[in-house]
C-alpha cells in the first residue's frame, strides 16, 4: 500500500512509481485520497488514519511512502505500533520518513528500508530501481560501494572493519528526535547520515547538538551518504564540516555512499546487522525482510 505520512506528492511521479512496482509483479494499492493541507499531504488525523489502515490490514505485506517533505513527526505518536508488532511489514521511505523508521526501531525493534519512495523521478534511475527491487524481494545482504564521484567521498577516517546495527537516516530528523522516545541508543551502532538543502553551518549545528547530547558516544562507525545541495556563500564546505565534526570520534568513517537525496540513490535496510569497511569502501547490511524482529 502506498501512503503519504508527510508532504503531498504529485500524481505523475507516483504513477511512474506505481507502474514500476506493478511491473515487478507487486499488487499496488493506493490509500484513499485525502485533501492536501498546505505543505502536508493531509490533516494529521487523515494522514495517521491512512498509515494505520496500512499497518492493520493483514493483506498489506509492504508499505511504501510516496514522498518525504515534512509532517511525519506530527503523527508518529499515534501510529499503531501494536498492530505492526503483531504483523510486521516491510516499510520503505527515507528523508522525513526517518522519524517513523526511528520510532519503529526504538518502540518495537522493527527493521525497515531506507530507500526511494513511490514518487519516482528522473534522479532515481535504473540503479535505484535494481537496488529497491532487491531490498523488497531478496534476503541477500545489501552491499553499497562508496563512489569517488560522490561529493562526500573525501569524508573518510581509516580504521578496522566494524560491525553493528545500522541506524539513522536523515540528519535533520535524527537531531529532531533528541528529547523524544525515538532517539536510538547508538552504542555499538553504525550511524547512517544523509541530508539535503541544509547549509554547512546548519549541518555543523545538528552534528554538534548530537555530540553535546551524548548521542554519538560509543558509536562504532559512521556511514556518510549523500549531502545534496548543502552549500552557501561561505568558504567552509560540507566536506569540511563533516570531517571536523566526525573526524575526531575515534571510529571509522566512510563517505561517498550513494544513499540519500542524490542521483541514483541506493536502498539500504536500517535496524539490521551491518558491516562498515573503510578499506574496501563498502557498507554491507543484512536484508530487512530477514532481520525484522
Amino acid at each position: 500500500m502506498l501512503v503519504s505520512p508527510a508532504g503531498p506528492a504529485k500524481p505523475e511521479p507516483v504513477e511512474m512509481g506505481t507502474a514500476m512496482l506493478t511491473s515487478w509483479g507487486l499488487k499496488v494499492v493506493s490509500a484513499p485520497p485525502v485533501e492536501a493541507y498546505g505543505y502536508l499531504a493531509g490533516r494529521d488525523d487523515a494522514r495517521l488514519a491512512e498509515v494505520n489502515a496500512a499497518l492493520r490490514d493483514p493483506a498489506v505485506r509492504g508499505v511504501i511512502c510516496t514522498r518525504g517533505g515534512y509532517g511525519a513527526q506530527r503523527i508518529v505518536d499515534g501510529m499503531d505500533f501494536a498492530a505492526l508488532r503483531e504483523d510486521p511489514k516491510v516499510f520503505v521511505g527515507f528523508s522525513d520518513i526517518t522519524a517513523l523508521q526511528l520510532a519503529m526501531w526504538c518502540r518495537i525493534g522493527l527493521a525497515s528500508v531506507h530507500g526511494p519512495m513511490a514518487a519516482w523521478g528522473d534522479r532515481t534511475g535504473e540503479a535505484s530501481a535494481r537496488s529497491l527491487y532487491a531490498a523488497l524481494t531478496s534476503t541477500d545482504d545489501a552491499v553499497v560501494q562508496a563512489r569517488p564521484d560522490e561529493e562526500t567521498s573525501p569524508v573518510r577516517v581509516d580504521g578496522p572493519s566494524v560491525r553493528g546495527t545500522l541506524l539513522g537516516g536523515n540528519l535533520s530528523l535524527i537531531a529532531a528526535t533528541i528529547g523524544t522516545p525515538d532517539l536510538p541508543d547508538l552504542s555499538g551502532a553504525i550511524l547512517l547520515l544523509e541530508e539535503t538543502d541544509e547549509a554547512p553551518y546548519k549541518v555543523d549545528r545538528m552534528l554538534t547538538h548530537l555530540r553535546r547530547s551524548g548521542a554519538l558516544a560509543g558509536v562504532a562507525g559512521v556511514a556518510v551518504g549523500q549531502f545534496t545541495r548543502c552549500a552557501d556563500g561561505w568558504s567552509t564546505s560540507i566536506v569540511d564540516v563533516l570531517l571536523d565534526r566526525l573526524g575526531d570520534l575515534g571510529v571509522p568513517v566512510l563517505g561517498g555512499l550513494p544513499v540519500g537525496h542524490g542521483r541514483d540513490q541506493l536502498t539500504v535496510p536500517v535496524g539490521v546487522p551491518a558491516t562498515l569497511d573503510v578499506a574496501a569502501g563498502t557498507l554491507t547490511a543484512a536484508a530487512a525482510v530477514r532481520e525484522a524482529r
